[in-house]
């Protein structure tokens, strides 16, 4: 018998998501994000798990296709779906940014003359449109916004966009493409999210799976 099911992200976050889950006793048996099966169900633990693009596991969480998720605050932020945010996992840190190739920060005078203000009625290429609009709304600048899936850095080096917003973990992708953070906008790490009807109408069932995830973030 199934009593919850947990969406999982695919990609960066999988490998600590699924230490995470052993250290709070909860099944991983063969579990892994290479297995071509989606849909992976631990009926003698009443659990089952789906794997999700990160981008997705918000949707199928908000949607009640799960009851719980991890998902990055980058997700979360991007989707905007009505989830119930339950623990920083601390682990999967990066920061979304705003960076400008480097020649358009030396033109403005570097460090000590770089202002935002520089980036009204620019081009910026992202593949967070909502978080960007919403940022640079809240400065009262206007920036088009380009949609992008990938390869975001490359969008200022052939004059598609003036400047981009994206993921930043070591920085090494934007110093191989000459470009420079100038402002951050959130700082993201996995985060464990519900449903809000299962958070409220299955409280039980999740609340020992809810804690002993909350418990292992202080023992990784």
């Amino acid at each position: 018998m199934i009593l919850l099911t947990i969406a999982l992200s695919k990609g960066r976050l999988a490998p600590e998501t699924l230490a995470l889950l052993a250290r709070a006793g909860l099944p991983v048996g063969d579990l892994s994000e290479d297995d071509r099966r989606l849909l992976i169900e631990y009926p003698g633990a009443g659990i089952r798990y789906l794997w999700c693009r990160p981008t997705d596991v918000p949707v199928y969480v908000e949607y009640g296709a799960a009851d719980l998720g991890v998902a990055g605050k980058d997700s979360l932020l991007e989707s905007g779906a009505e989830v119930v945010e339950l623990a920083d996992l601390r682990f999967g840190f990066c920061r979304l940014v705003v960076a400008v190739p480097r020649r358009l920060w030396e033109e403005a005078g570097g460090e000590e003359g770089f202002s935002l203000r520089l980036l009204q009625g620019r081009r910026a290429a992202t593949k967070f449109p909502r978080v960007a609009e919403t940022y640079f709304r809240s400065l009262g600048l206007q920036v088009e916004i380009i949609r992008l899936h990938g390869n975001i850095e490359l969008a200022p080096q052939v004059g598609l966009a003036d400047l981009i917003v994206d993921l930043v973990s070591s920085g090494k992708t934007l110093a191989a493409n000459d470009l420079l953070a100038v402002a951050e906008i959130a700082a993201c790490t996995a985060r464990l999210v519900a449903n809000r009807a299962s958070f409220h109408l299955q409280h039980e069932q999740l609340r020992q799976v809810v804690a002993g995830l909350k418990a292992s973030t202080q023992t990784g």
